[in-house]
């Protein structure tokens, strides 16, 4: 498993913490808990590839800082 504590751009609300997360569930991570400017994922690579994470999060309108 990996951990990975991403900081977000661009959020400002709630609104933007539940699109996040509706992004982030399309994907198979074991959790992932979004708060406002930052998301922390749990997941296996083999699974699901840390672009992947990303790319969700770029889909709900905002910029992970890589």
């Amino acid at each position: 498993m990996e951990n990975l504590d991403i900081k977000i751009e661009g959020m400002n609300c709630n609104h933007c913490v539940k699109a996040v997360q509706i992004e982030l569930e399309k994907l198979e991570l074991n959790s992932s808990k979004v708060e406002i400017g930052k998301a922390v994922v749990e997941f296996d690579s083999n699974l699901v590839k840390k672009e992947d994470i990303y790319s969700a999060i770029e889909e709900a309108g905002f910029t992970p800082v890589k």
